[in-house]
């Protein structure tokens, strides 16, 4: 499996925002989406905002007004903005890497990496 760089978590108070990236190689030239879940696979997990392959996003209701994905193509980087934490927010936020829709299989060969984010009231 391909290594994904993921970034951004910590330790904030609530009511500030954080800026989550996953950086996956060749993230652009396969036509990659990604989906975010908290927290990662092997655990029961909730999923929080998908982006598509052309750029189309999702939010769950939860997070909805609050998060924000985008992609930097030339970054090969995909962003999750937090805004206005919530101790509720407190979790493992993982990145999988995936061709939904259009893109190639080779999306599919990514590891799915996690990041902390702690939010202390």
């Amino acid at each position: 499996q391909v290594h994904v760089v993921v970034s951004g978590g910590g330790s904030v108070h609530a009511g500030v925002s954080l800026r989550l990236s996953c950086t996956a190689p060749r993230f652009t030239s396969n036509s990659c989406g990604a989906d975010r879940y908290r927290p990662p696979a092997g655990k029961q997990r909730e999923w929080v905002s998908s982006i598509r392959v052309v750029g189309s996003t999702i939010y769950a209701d939860s997070v909805k007004g609050r998060f924000s994905i985008w992609k930097d193509k030339a970054k090969d980087t995909v962003f999750l903005q937090v805004n206005s934490a919530k101790p509720e927010d407190t979790d493992m936020y993982s990145c999988k890497i995936n061709p939904l829709s259009g893109g190639s299989s080779a999306c599919w060969n990514y590891r799915e990496e996690g990041t902390q984010v702690t939010v202390s009231s």
